[in-house]
């Protein structure tokens, strides 16, 4: 009976009125775009009252029923009021399952799950065992009812993240704080926003400090200080001072609109689990209905003893029994849970097959910078010989890099300070490939790597390769002067990222542009057995190909645009989404929000449970219906039993499918 394509979808319909399937989430969508949904969130009042009532009257009335054939007896409950009796008891749950039905079959859908039931239930009636006719359909709308409050559950997380931004913000116009929709604020405008406040639209911080809140992107509550001219994104909330933001990017344009886009994309990318249950109804469904039949009618040319109800009900048994919705619910809905649960830490997958591939990955290459370290360069150490004045060297050395926009410039800018403003240079040059060069009271000052030196016939007396860090020579007056050594921070996860990747059994490559001998020097701290430095792009390609030649997998992470085309090649590409380039979370399967190295074991973890609890519903689904199809076909399970059976099991596929909600990784 499985519906080839039920499935969790985005798509809102009109509520059902008094129904079982009065709510969207999972949606049983057929070909012709028709939704059977389920959507709690979306019902006419949102309460779970009105949700259950048809099966609340219904359950009433089958008690009461049962009471008066088997506990009460009265002699006016009587055929003329026993059967319309169990027809009322039956119409709150059955009417909308007779509508669905019928609407199948006239978009062409002959073996749905809902005619299968609406035989099932009028056989039972035909032959006289009303209870069950009632029990069966009552219980069918019971757990269709639990199905869709265990997707609304499952979305919840996915719907925190809806309901971040703002529908108003308060912009400054003539220094006049002004309301007005997010949607319909302009770039360049500046936003007013208070202590609490929700940040609306992307911006540039124009108050000296901030404090911010950044869960909604990261997953991460620990508050995140920014300074002046610093990106903020919306969906942020503000610390205990009011601050001043300028718009810098169109609503549906900020970086949460695209997490949005991409979380809500997600579910329509099947993993090879969802994909094979669709496959396998097509085949499925038909042998069920042929073999209820055979069941029905073949012992007439058999058993000599022969009673044709007697055998139509155990074909009826075997039509509840089949009914697979454990399956059919609880596999979109774990993986689900599974992107739900991901993006709770920060971790957005694209579709759900990333989390199966995730969850066999062999290999992750990571690049570098960005990912292991900071991606932020700092001043590690100042040599400056003795005859010179060092602070004034320091001075002039930072005034020179100020004209350039190279991370080396900001780092020096950052661990001299403010440039003094006597300070005027002239026949400023920039040098490809080897650094800075002006004059300054009439003598030269040169600041860039010893090439610049060698260049200018400058001699220095120590070994650069002796050196680890990125180093910027200085010479002033034709002399060296000393040197300034910059290194990119490793992340304070980093270790830890080592150390979980190895204990999933995951090989773990470092690919760099940077020199070798830092490379190095980082991996060694790491503990990484497997690094490269001086690579062009292609270079990376290059290794990445050399992983995939071998057939087995590998997951590629960066954050800069050369990082594109390996991110695309790798069987999963995972994007550093805080400092990370638009084209390299554009190309990847996963972005990391908060760009935590960390999260790539999490991201792996949750794959692999995700994979697990999936196998394990359609395991358990498979083996208990398969038990009780036997019994069934044998005679040996009433209606009763396979009606708890199929409801059984299905309410334990979703409990454990909503499970990954709950587990800490």
């Amino acid at each position: 009976m499985i519906h080839q394509d039920k499935e969790i979808k985005n798509t809102k319909i009109k509520p059902k009125s008094a129904c079982c399937c009065s709510h969207d989430e999972p949606a049983h969508s057929d070909n012709d775009g028709h939704d059977h949904g389920h959507d709690h969130e979306n019902n006419a009042d949102g309460s779970l009252f009105k949700i259950f009532l048809p099966a609340i009257i219904s359950f009433v009335l089958l008690l009461i029923a049962i009471v008066f054939d088997n506990y009460y007896a009265k002699n006016w409950f009587s055929e003329y009021i026993r059967i319309p009796w169990y027809i009322i008891a039956y119409l709150p749950v059955g009417l909308p399952v007779l509508r669905e039905a019928y609407e199948s079959i006239v978009k062409g859908d002959f073996f749905s799950e809902f005619l299968l039931m609406c035989i099932a239930t009028i056989g039972a009636f035909a032959i006289g065992e009303y209870p069950e006719g009632v029990a069966v359909m009552l219980f069918y709308t019971i757990g269709e009812n639990f199905q869709g409050l265990a997707v609304s559950r499952a979305k919840s997380n996915i719907k925190s993240l809806l309901d971040q931004r703002p529908d108003e913000v308060n912009i400054l116009e003539d220094t006049i704080a002004v309301k007005i929709k997010a949607s319909d604020v302009k770039i360049g405008s500046v936003i007013q926003l208070k202590a609490g406040e929700k940040l609306g639209l992307d911006g540039e911080l124009l108050s000296d400090n901030a404090s911010f809140n950044t869960a909604a992107l990261t997953g991460e509550s620990k508050p995140d200080t920014k300074v002046k001219g610093e990106t903020v994104l919306a969906g942020m909330i503000n610390g205990n001072t009011v601050a001043l933001v300028k718009v810098t990017a169109a609503y549906n344009d900020s970086k949460l609109s695209k997490i949005l886009e991409m979380v809500q994309n997600a579910t329509t990318k099947k993993a090879p689990a969802e994909l094979f249950i669709r496959k396998f109804a097509k085949i499925y469904t038909p042998i069920v209905v042929y073999l209820a039949i055979a069941i029905c009618l073949l012992p007439m040319l058999f058993v000599t003893n022969y009673v044709f109800s007697d055998w139509l009900y155990r074909a009826l048994v075997f039509l509840v029994i089949s009914c697979p919705c454990a399956l059919v619910i609880s596999i979109p809905l774990g993986y689900f849970g599974g992107i739900g649960a991901a993006s709770k830490n920060g971790i957005l997958f694209k579709g759900s097959n990333f989390l199966d591939s995730i969850s066999t990955i062999q290999n992750v290459v990571v690049d570098k910078t960005g990912t292991m370290t900071e991606g932020v360069f700092k001043v590690q150490e100042v040599i400056i010989k003795p005859e010179f004045d060092k602070e004034e060297i320091l001075k002039l050395v930072n005034a020179l890099e100020s004209r350039s926009t190279h991370p080396v410039a900001t780092a020096i800018h950052n661990h001299v300070g403010q440039i003094d403003s006597s300070i005027e240079l002239s026949d400023i040059e920039e040098i490809s490939g080897h650094g800075l060069r002006a004059s300054f009271n009439e003598k030269e000052l040169h600041a860039g790597n010893f090439k610049l030196l060698e260049k200018f016939n400058i001699k220095y007396d120590i070994d650069p390769t002796s050196i680890v860090y990125t180093t910027i020579a200085i010479a002033y007056d034709g002399k060296f002067a000393g040197y300034l050594t910059i290194a990119d921070e490793i992340k304070e996860d980093a270790k830890e990222t080592v150390s979980k990747l190895k204990s999933l059994g995951v090989k773990l490559t470092m690919l760099s542009g940077d020199k070798t001998n830092v490379v190095q020097f980082v991996a060694d701290q790491l503990r990484i057995t497997n690094a490269f430095g001086d690579l062009l792009p292609e270079d990376k390609v290059n290794k990445i190909n050399e992983i995939l030649a071998k057939n087995e997998t590998a997951a590629f992470v960066g954050d800069g645009v050369n990082d594109a085309p390996v991110i695309a090649l790798s069987t999963v590409g995972i994007a550093m989404g805080g400092l990370g380039s638009d084209v390299a979370i554009e190309t990847a399967d996963i972005v990391i929000q908060d760009d935590k190295p960390s999260k790539i074991a999490m991201a792996i973890n949750i794959g692999k449970q995700t994979k697990k609890i999936v196998w394990q519903n359609i395991t358990l689904a498979f083996v208990v219906k398969a038990f009780v199809l036997i019994l069934g076909a044998g005679g040996l399970a009433t209606m009763w039993e396979a009606v708890f059976a199929d409801v059984g099991v299905a309410l334990l596929a979703i409990l454990n499918a909503v499970r990954i909600q709950k587990m800490r990784f």
